[in-house]
Protein backbone atom coordinates (compact mmCIF):
# COMPACT_ATOMS: atom_id res chain seq x y z
CA UNK A 1 0.00 0.00 0.00
CA UNK A 2 1.14 3.36 -0.86
CA UNK A 3 1.98 5.99 1.54
CA UNK A 4 1.11 9.81 1.32
CA UNK A 5 4.64 10.23 2.37
CA UNK A 6 5.92 8.36 -0.54
CA UNK A 7 8.69 10.27 -2.09
CA UNK A 8 6.76 10.35 -5.39
CA UNK A 9 4.59 12.82 -4.17
CA UNK A 10 7.18 14.88 -2.95
CA UNK A 11 8.27 18.45 -4.60
CA UNK A 12 12.49 18.15 -4.87
CA UNK A 13 12.59 21.74 -4.79
CA UNK A 14 15.52 23.51 -5.15
CA UNK A 15 18.23 21.18 -4.46
CA UNK A 16 21.30 23.09 -6.14
CA UNK A 17 21.04 25.86 -3.48
CA UNK A 18 20.45 23.96 -0.99
CA UNK A 19 23.63 21.77 -1.68
CA UNK A 20 25.43 24.92 -2.29
CA UNK A 21 24.92 26.36 1.22
CA UNK A 22 25.66 22.99 2.75
CA UNK A 23 28.80 23.14 0.93
CA UNK A 24 29.37 26.12 2.29
CA UNK A 25 28.95 25.31 5.37
CA UNK A 26 31.21 21.67 5.11
CA UNK A 27 33.63 23.95 3.36
CA UNK A 28 33.80 26.00 6.51
CA UNK A 29 34.03 22.95 9.29
CA UNK A 30 37.12 21.70 7.18
CA UNK A 31 38.92 24.95 6.83
CA UNK A 32 38.04 25.29 10.67
CA UNK A 33 36.50 27.62 10.61
CA UNK A 34 33.31 26.32 12.77
CA UNK A 35 31.53 29.72 13.76
CA UNK A 36 29.83 31.52 10.37
CA UNK A 37 32.38 34.98 9.49
CA UNK A 38 31.01 37.87 9.37
CA UNK A 39 30.73 38.14 5.90
CA UNK A 40 29.50 34.79 4.67
CA UNK A 41 26.64 35.99 7.09
CA UNK A 42 25.89 38.63 5.29
CA UNK A 43 25.89 37.27 2.25
CA UNK A 44 23.49 34.83 3.36
CA UNK A 45 21.30 37.38 5.01
CA UNK A 46 21.41 39.30 1.63
CA UNK A 47 20.22 35.50 -0.29
CA UNK A 48 17.34 35.40 2.64
CA UNK A 49 16.32 38.78 2.78
CA UNK A 50 15.97 38.79 -1.32
CA UNK A 51 13.86 35.47 -1.65
CA UNK A 52 10.74 35.03 -2.00
CA UNK A 53 8.25 32.53 -0.25
CA UNK A 54 7.86 30.34 -2.91
CA UNK A 55 11.66 30.34 -3.19
CA UNK A 56 11.95 29.50 0.66
CA UNK A 57 9.21 26.77 0.07
CA UNK A 58 11.30 25.25 -2.60
CA UNK A 59 15.17 25.90 -0.62
CA UNK A 60 13.25 23.50 2.33
CA UNK A 61 11.77 21.33 -0.06
CA UNK A 62 15.65 21.09 -1.35
CA UNK A 63 17.38 20.70 2.12
CA UNK A 64 14.71 17.71 2.79
CA UNK A 65 15.45 15.83 -0.65
CA UNK A 66 19.57 16.20 0.28
CA UNK A 67 17.97 14.50 3.42
CA UNK A 68 16.66 11.83 1.54
CA UNK A 69 19.26 10.97 -1.04
CA UNK A 70 21.67 11.01 1.88
CA UNK A 71 20.01 8.60 3.84
CA UNK A 72 18.97 6.78 0.42
CA UNK A 73 22.80 6.56 0.31
CA UNK A 74 23.77 5.60 3.49
CA UNK A 75 20.78 3.07 3.94
CA UNK A 76 22.46 1.41 0.87
CA UNK A 77 26.10 1.44 2.22
CA UNK A 78 24.44 0.19 6.04
CA UNK A 79 22.95 -2.72 4.12
CA UNK A 80 26.33 -3.62 2.29
CA UNK A 81 27.52 -4.49 5.64
CA UNK A 82 24.60 -5.93 7.23
CA UNK A 83 23.87 -2.87 9.61
CA UNK A 84 20.22 -0.49 9.84
CA UNK A 85 20.77 2.92 8.93
CA UNK A 86 18.25 4.07 11.41
CA UNK A 87 20.22 2.12 14.42
CA UNK A 88 23.43 2.90 12.79
CA UNK A 89 23.30 6.61 11.97
CA UNK A 90 20.16 7.85 13.83
CA UNK A 91 22.06 7.81 17.17
CA UNK A 92 24.88 9.09 16.38
CA UNK A 93 23.16 12.48 14.37
CA UNK A 94 20.87 12.63 17.08
CA UNK A 95 24.08 12.35 19.97
CA UNK A 96 25.52 15.16 17.86
CA UNK A 97 22.62 17.30 18.08
CA UNK A 98 22.51 17.07 21.72
CA UNK A 99 25.80 18.40 21.85
CA UNK A 100 24.71 21.65 20.13
CA UNK A 101 22.31 23.52 22.36
CA UNK A 102 22.53 27.06 20.66
CA UNK A 103 21.53 25.28 17.12
CA UNK A 104 19.32 22.15 18.27
CA UNK A 105 17.16 23.48 21.06
CA UNK A 106 15.60 20.19 22.93
CA UNK A 107 12.36 20.91 21.30
CA UNK A 108 13.55 20.85 17.94
CA UNK A 109 15.63 17.43 18.04
CA UNK A 110 12.95 15.09 18.14
CA UNK A 111 11.76 16.76 14.90
CA UNK A 112 15.01 16.53 12.77
CA UNK A 113 15.39 13.02 14.13
CA UNK A 114 11.83 12.02 12.54
CA UNK A 115 13.17 13.52 9.62
CA UNK A 116 15.79 11.29 9.24
CA UNK A 117 14.24 7.88 10.84
CA UNK A 118 11.13 8.91 7.63
CA UNK A 119 13.91 9.39 4.95
CA UNK A 120 15.74 5.87 6.29
CA UNK A 121 12.25 4.18 6.37
CA UNK A 122 12.40 5.11 2.39
CA UNK A 123 9.78 8.34 3.65
CA UNK A 124 9.71 11.58 1.73
CA UNK A 125 10.77 13.78 5.04
CA UNK A 126 9.34 16.97 3.76
CA UNK A 127 5.60 14.98 3.27
CA UNK A 128 6.66 13.31 6.63
CA UNK A 129 7.03 16.90 8.16
CA UNK A 130 3.87 18.55 6.43
CA UNK A 131 1.56 16.25 8.79
CA UNK A 132 2.88 17.81 11.43
CA UNK A 133 2.02 21.45 10.23
CA UNK A 134 4.13 24.65 8.57
CA UNK A 135 7.91 24.73 9.56
CA UNK A 136 8.76 27.06 12.02
CA UNK A 137 11.35 29.72 12.65
CA UNK A 138 12.67 27.75 15.47
CA UNK A 139 13.59 24.48 13.12
CA UNK A 140 15.07 26.74 10.52
CA UNK A 141 18.78 26.28 11.53
CA UNK A 142 18.40 22.94 13.32
CA UNK A 143 17.42 21.61 9.60
CA UNK A 144 20.18 23.14 7.95
CA UNK A 145 22.64 21.51 10.54
CA UNK A 146 21.03 18.35 10.15
CA UNK A 147 21.48 18.14 6.25
CA UNK A 148 25.43 19.28 7.13
CA UNK A 149 25.75 17.13 9.72
CA UNK A 150 24.30 14.06 7.27
CA UNK A 151 26.85 15.44 4.52
CA UNK A 152 29.36 15.23 7.12
CA UNK A 153 28.37 11.79 7.98
CA UNK A 154 28.37 10.43 4.45
CA UNK A 155 31.84 12.10 4.08
CA UNK A 156 33.49 10.27 6.69
CA UNK A 157 31.72 6.84 5.84
CA UNK A 158 33.14 7.57 2.59
CA UNK A 159 36.26 7.60 3.87
CA UNK A 160 36.94 11.05 4.74
CA UNK A 161 36.29 12.78 1.31
CA UNK A 162 35.55 16.37 2.30
CA UNK A 163 33.51 16.63 -0.97
CA UNK A 164 31.75 12.82 -1.63
CA UNK A 165 28.41 14.09 -0.17
CA UNK A 166 28.27 17.10 -2.68
CA UNK A 167 29.76 15.17 -5.67
CA UNK A 168 27.00 12.92 -4.92
CA UNK A 169 24.41 15.00 -5.71
CA UNK A 170 25.93 16.76 -8.01
CA UNK A 171 26.71 13.39 -10.03
CA UNK A 172 22.54 12.71 -9.49
CA UNK A 173 21.57 16.27 -10.40
CA UNK A 174 23.95 15.93 -13.63
CA UNK A 175 22.71 12.41 -14.37
CA UNK A 176 18.76 14.00 -14.36
CA UNK A 177 19.76 16.93 -16.85
CA UNK A 178 21.31 14.40 -19.60
CA UNK A 179 18.40 12.01 -19.22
Amino acid sequence: MSSPCDPQYAAVGDVSTALMMIDSRLKAIYDGKAGTDPEQQRMIDQFAASVSPEEFNELLDGACTLIYLFMNWLRTACEDHGKDVIEYVVPTLVATMRMMPKTFRPEVIPTMAGLLIAAGSGLSPNLWRAQYGPWTDAEMNPLEATVTLLAEHVNRMSGDDHDFATRLITDALSQLDQG
